[in-house]
């Protein structure tokens, strides 16, 4: 497996929400709000122990906003650690076509995007983004992201919080670059070919497929909040998930 050594790049954990048949939006893939006041909660606080956030650009589209910080109590322990107020929320948009009108952009929140060439010219010498990283992956579908990890870290971002979409999630997968998942389980069923489950692409051979140790479960009214450590040993995970 790719990318496990964390010495080099920062620890990170997927954060989610997901119905009980396992979808993360519903089959026309509109941005899940089905999860309760204390899910939101718990994101925020999930949110609020990372240096960075890091999502898809379609997630974007579907929510247009993020989750800032906002809680006291959150604020004053990230001062403690010697954090900013708010971790930098990264977005990873191949195409850089993004909505600048977006809510995302007037919210007050360090902003950063990962994109390749012809994507970062909109954005290039504008405020809306304090960093732009620029990368030229080989193929669309395969993008350099244990070097992109080393640069985010080499930008003094120890830990990651992601917040999906699939499609990120799978490719993180694919080199070893998660280290944990919190879960939450929601009491609805949505159902549908098209809804979109957390992890997208072709996927893994079951016998190989990442394996997952339980540290802890919760029940918080009818929702289940999972928390999950990422095994390292099962081999290399790169010759397994196509496409």
């Amino acid at each position: 497996m790719t990318g496990s050594d964390t010495r080099d790049r920062p620890h990170s954990r997927l954060v989610l929400a997901m119905s009980l048949d396992g979808k993360i939006a519903d089959r026309q893939r509109q941005a899940a709000r089905f999860s309760s006041a204390a899910d939101l909660a718990h994101l925020e606080a999930q949110v609020a122990a990372v240096d960075g956030v890091l999502f898809g650009g379609a997630t974007l589209r579907a929510y247009g906003t993020t989750m800032p910080v906002r809680e006291a109590q959150l604020l004053t322990q990230r001062r403690k650690r010697g954090q900013a107020d708010q971790p930098i929320h990264i977005v990873w948009s191949p195409s850089g076509r993004l909505d600048p009108q977006c809510r995302f952009f007037q919210q007050p929140v360090p902003r950063g995007l990962i994109t390749t060439l012809p994507g970062a010219k909109a954005w290039q010498g504008g405020h809306l983004f304090e960093h732009i990283w620029v990368f030229s992956p080989e193929q669309t579908t395969r993008w350099p992201w244990p070097q992109i990890f080393a640069q985010l870290h080499q930008a003094g971002l120890n830990s990651l919080a992601l917040l999906g979409g699939g499609r990120l999630t799978a490719d993180l997968l694919h080199h070893g670059l998660i280290d944990e998942v919190y879960l939450t389980l929601c009491p609805l069923i949505l159902g549908g070919e098209t809804a979109p489950t957390p992890v997208d692409g072709s996927g893994f051979l079951a016998p190989l497929a990442p394996r997952l140790s339980l540290l802890s479960c919760q029940v918080v009214g009818d929702e289940v909040f999972l928390h999950y450590r990422v095994n390292r040993a099962r081999g290399c995970l790169g010759n397994l998930l196509e496409g």
